[in-house]
């Protein structure tokens, strides 16, 4: 489907004692991926939540192969699974400077209405946004 990749490096706070990325930190990763694949998309997260669109986290699913390490520059690689309706569902892998697979993910997030907090449709400009876009990646 449509993917899009960012580079960052593991700051040495988010280190544990072995100077690995914390896993809890992964979430965060994630979230930087899902925000910079919408802003690439056109879409800011922060304007959705201002129109009434909040998309809460509701499965997420992480696979650690090899660990990451304080100051590696790493790679994301986010992908949308298939064409939102009431839930996104979104891809992960992340790799080293060495092109090596460290972490896959998936992440299911729901559209809520912020007023009724009930689940709804995703946005119509979300769907036209999708439909203009023809590459794999952007």
């Amino acid at each position: 489907m449509i993917s899009n990749i960012i580079q960052f490096r593991v700051r040495y706070g988010e280190t544990d004692q072995m100077s690995y990325a914390y896993h809890g930190n992964y979430a965060q990763y994630f979230e930087m991926g899902r925000i910079e694949w919408l802003r690439k998309l056109g879409i800011s997260y922060k304007k959705m939540e201002e129109t009434g669109i909040m998309l809460p986290v509701i499965s997420l699913n992480t696979n650690y192969i090899k660990p990451a390490k304080y100051d590696d520059l790493l790679t994301l690689k986010t992908t949308l699974v298939n064409k939102p309706l009431v839930k996104i569902k979104f891809e992960f892998e992340i790799y080293n400077e060495n092109n090596e697979l460290l972490t896959k993910a998936n992440a299911t997030l729901a559209f809520i209405n912020s007023q009724t907090k009930k689940p709804t449709r995703a946005p119509e400009y979300l769907m036209k946004k999708l439909n203009e876009v023809k590459a794999e990646f952007f």
